[in-house]
């Protein structure tokens, strides 16, 4: 028997000012690990997410756990355990790493301190310090924090290690790994790398439409394929 997809979106459509983004798309993300939603710059990935989330006006069906979405506004769909780290990490820069964190506590459910103090030692360490004084990978940890302090069952995760130096990349990489153990991700990434390491499953945008769905490997080890679908080799390479 076939199991009930966490989420799926039927006829997704996004227009922006006079830009027609997303046209009609439609996906599924089973429950657990990690789905990857690559493309070539401009393709959507961004406004993929904040369309599922009501950041911007859509139409369409996006179901969760069985629950239609998009009648809803954006606070309360955060409320369905919903998490969403942006592609600038938007931490709040004039506060601190603790009150940045405070004011992700969602209210329903203990705050998950030890577990983001754990995967994040830095941010226990810094918790006094202004997070506009962090780096771009502690500012990146924070924002990925925010998301795990909560009992989230799913995370729309968009460029984590984008600009990151190759180290703080691994890292970044780690925890997410450590992260997809825990709860469902729909991760945007440009390092196919990353990708390959953490995500099960794979779609693809092209011209505001899904035109791959399917597993990580099999997309990746077909270097022509890759090629065509995201414009680089299949090991290294970006997908914003």
């Amino acid at each position: 028997m076939a199991t009930t997809p966490l989420l799926a979106v039927e006829d997704l459509d996004v227009h922006i000012g006079e830009s027609h983004i997303l046209h009609g798309i439609g996906f599924e993300v089973a429950e657990g690990g990690v789905t990857a939603l690559l493309g070539r710059n401009g393709v959507g990935k961004t406004t993929t997410l904040k369309g599922l989330l009501g950041l911007v006006e859509r139409s369409g069906s996006v179901r969760f756990d069985g629950r239609e979405l998009t009648g809803l506004p954006t606070h309360e769909i955060v409320q369905q355990r919903i998490a969403y780290v942006p592609e600038d990490r938007e931490v709040f820069s004039e506060l601190t790493v603790a009150e940045n964190l405070r004011l992700a506590e969602r209210g329903d459910g203990e705050p998950r301190y030890d577990l983001v103090h754990d995967l994040f030692p830095r941010l226990q360490e810094r918790s006094r310090q202004r997070a506009g004084t962090m780096s771009g990978g502690e500012q990146q940890m924070l924002s990925l924090g925010r998301a795990l302090l909560n009992d989230n069952r799913l995370l729309l995760i968009d460029e984590p290690t984008k600009g990151l130096a190759p180290n703080l990349v691994t890292e970044v990489a780690d925890v997410l790994e450590r992260m997809s153990e825990l709860t469902t991700s729909l991760l945007v990434e440009q390092n196919l790398g990353v990708v390959r390491r953490i995500a099960h499953h794979a779609l693809v945008l092209d011209h505001g439409e899904v035109v791959y769905s399917g597993g990580v490997d099999e997309l990746l080890d077909d270097p022509a394929r890759t090629r065509d679908l995201l414009g680089v080799g299949s090991t290294s390479g970006g997908s914003h």
